[in-house]
């Protein structure tokens, strides 16, 4: 049986599907394709989430019959369905970048694109995931322990960097690598004020002017992950008229 990652490509427009298919085999994944949203939807709620069948990665374009692409993510993520979704989106516009990044997201690629530079998106965000790898044991055993390398531990969580999960007192976030990325970021800056133009650049490659609200509503969720009271935040903190500051150990 095959072990080569599955790829789930989400595309109606069949002469870009098959050319994507056709290179994506030749570069030694395996495929899955659909051809509008509602079909996929279904398709990805119903893949195993364990085994050499689940999906490794989601080729995702915006604009399908049926549900669009930022619907999907959504309800992907409501589901908690967390495999790594680069969005294709002929939508080129930073807003519908944007939307797509809050709705859930890993990356993004405006069409039309070179294929090269999807197939180097595509192998970084396998790369990110190595961790999700699963090792075998036996029905009725404990599964193995991660190796949590990369812990962020600060008041009474912990960031699990190498799972994606974040351990709060009374429940286990599953993080999605867009999110785990700016926590990641805020946590190398300890006390530093990271400006809202700083993230859109570093972490989400968006290279233009543009409405930064959609910064400031992936931050409120991010605060009701790691706040113990988000509507009064400690840990990251707005940092008025520039951007925010993550404090580890705030002041009391």
């Amino acid at each position: 049986m095959s072990t080569a990652p599955l790829i789930i490509l989400v595309e109606d427009e069949d002469h870009l599907a098959q050319g994507l298919l056709f290179n994506l085999q030749a570069e030694g994944y395996r495929t899955h394709h659909e051809a509008d949203g509602d079909s996929a939807l279904k398709f990805l709620l119903a893949a195993p989430e364990i085994g050499p069948d689940k999906p490794s990665a989601i080729l995702l374009d915006v604009m399908l019959p049926g549900k669009d692409g930022f619907q999907i993510v959504r309800a992907l993520r409501e589901a908690q369905r967390f495999t790594p979704v680069l969005m294709l989106t002929a939508r080129g516009r930073t807003e519908d970048v944007l939307e797509g990044l809050e709705a859930g997201a890993d990356d993004y690629l405006p069409k039309p694109f070179d294929l090269n530079i999807l197939l180097v998106r595509l192998k970084t965000l396998l790369r990110r995931m190595t961790w999700q790898t699963e090792q075998p044991y036996t029905s009725g055993e404990a599964a193995p322990e991660p190796d949590h390398k990369h812990d962020y531990i600060f008041a009474n969580r912990t960031i699990r960097f190498d799972t994606l999960e974040l351990v709060a007192p009374d429940r286990l976030i599953h993080l999605t690598l867009m999110e785990a990325d700016l926590l990641h970021y805020f946590t190398d800056r300890e006390g530093q004020v990271i400006s809202r133009k700083e993230i859109l650049e570093q972490v989400w490659r968006v290279h233009e002017d543009t409405d930064t609200r959609a910064i400031d509503n992936f931050i409120v969720r991010l605060r009701r992950y790691i706040e113990d009271d988000p509507a009064n935040p400690t840990h990251l903190v707005t940092v008025r008229g520039v951007g925010y500051r993550f404090l580890p150990n705030p002041n009391p």
